[in-house]
């Protein structure tokens, strides 16, 4: 079959972009007519706040220096050593002493501010990168702007009362850090978190999803392939089988699911029936609940695949630790968004940019276990994406380095607002309450 002059056929085509410019304009008229989220509570005095400004302000030189440090020096999950040990350099610096290796994570960190009895808000920090792109998950932003968080409300701590700490989570790209910790104890007098995270929008609530890992491993009856054939049990006939059945699923789940999968054994030669043949799978979904039954549904396709070949079947699930979606506290988010008008953002909520523009994160198990807020801010233009080298750029950027100063004065004014309002206290963990509570995170997928 003959191709035009000016086509390769090695090169695969260009995707086309119209649905991607038709989102971008129907979000940016969604942005313009959004209203931003806000408070019907007080938070700390304007006093406070200032002193917390003034904190904030003089410490800012030196987070975006961290921030540029960790850009310029990238480490993987759990090896994060360089990049933890800045963070507790300069917490050094400022007089606050860092524990790092907590929960028994060589890179894990905890500084605290204050001490008693009374509440205690924890700050996040992730450092890690990702494989061959570095800090395109703006990873970078979110460990100084949550150091910034943290030494700019413990700077307060003798008025607010109370305890804030800062505490390093390492390898939320997969590594489940956070789920880590919180098994051994790290948050178990910890009652609520903060931290933010890099995006193309400025956004008080942000849907993460829950995540799962499912790889099938079928096992076959090796053959000659031209001899005898028929001796054999083909596992990657199974293999396939389970692709195209998880394929033809898609059109039956609900709308914010995504399942998606590789072949990580396809057989070794093709005179050979192949005995053993592998898929791996992510699952996604958007509740606790339709993850599990997403789960559900993967494996009795992998059995049929299974029975359909005459093949054996093995399911390994979550050799990575899953992650549950987030439950977003709107109260403790609403103030977020009003200590982020100082600094001329409006953080929107949730609905205006499209709920599928997501991924998943390890803070999902932590606001199954207490109130937590996760807010978006804005580095890049609004067709960004994260996890790419362009990511990686903005968030180096001067764009970068706002987010950074904004940010950590956005946290710790939360921060404060929480130690220092009993009234709003009241309000986040009655929300937390009616959404259901405080769940047993490493028994709910058993």
């Amino acid at each position: 079959m003959s191709t035009p002059d000016d086509v390769d056929p090695t090169r695969p085509t260009t995707p086309d972009a119209a649905y991607l410019r038709s989102m971008t304009a129907a979000t940016a008229r969604a942005v313009a007519a959004a209203e931003p989220l806000g408070s019907a509570h007080g938070g700390v005095a304007e006093s406070v706040r200032a002193a917390i400004t003034t904190a904030s302000t003089q410490a800012g030189p030196d987070l975006v220096a961290l921030s540029r440090d960790l850009h310029a020096h990238p480490e993987e999950g759990f090896v994060e050593h360089r990049s933890v040990r800045a963070v507790a350099d300069l917490l050094a610096a400022h007089g606050h002493r860092a524990e790092v290796g907590v929960g028994g994570l060589d890179t894990a960190l905890l500084a605290t501010g204050g001490s008693g009895d009374g509440p205690h808000v924890a700050v996040l920090a992730e450092y890690d990168a990702l494989p061959g792109i570095g800090h395109g998950c703006g990873h970078n932003v979110i460990c100084a702007a949550g150091v910034g968080g943290f030494l700019g409300a413990a700077s307060a701590i003798g008025t607010l009362g109370g305890r804030v700490s800062l505490i390093g989570t390492p390898a939320e790209e997969g590594g489940g850090g956070k789920e880590i910790l919180a098994r051994q104890g790290v948050f178990d007098d910890v009652d609520a978190v903060i931290m933010l995270h890099p995006f193309t929008h400025d956004l008080a609530m942000h849907p993460f999803l829950g995540r799962r890992q499912l790889e099938m491993i079928f096992h076959g009856v090796a053959a000659h392939a031209s001899a005898q054939p028929f001796m054999g049990r083909n596992a990657v006939d199974a293999a396939v089988a389970a692709y195209q059945g998880v394929a033809a699923l898609r059109q039956h789940i609900p709308p914010g699911d995504r399942v998606h999968g590789v072949f990580t054994d396809g057989g070794a030669r093709p005179n050979i029936v192949p005995d053993r043949a592998a898929v791996l799978f992510y699952l996604r979904s958007a509740e606790p609940e339709t993850l599990r039954d997403l789960a559900a549904r993967l494996e009795r396709i992998a059995e049929g695949a299974a029975e359909l070949t005459g093949c054996g079947v093995e399911l390994r699930w979550d050799t990575q630790l899953p992650y549950l979606p987030i439950r977003h506290n709107a109260t403790l988010a609403g103030r977020w968004a009003v200590n982020q008008e100082p600094c001329g953002r409006r953080p929107l909520p949730p609905g205006v940019v499209p709920d599928f523009l997501t991924g998943s994160t390890d803070l999902g198990n932590l606001s199954f276990r207490m109130p937590a807020i996760h807010p978006m801010i804005a580095v890049s233009g609004p067709t960004g994406a994260l996890h790419t080298t362009d990511f990686a750029a903005a968030a180096g950027s001067t764009a970068g380095d706002q987010a950074v100063l904004d940010g950590a004065l956005g946290l710790a004014l939360t921060a404060a607002d929480y130690l220092a309002d009993a009234e709003l206290r009241a309000a986040v963990h009655a929300e937390f309450a009616a959404a259901g509570g405080a769940i047993d995170v490493p028994a709910y997928f058993d």
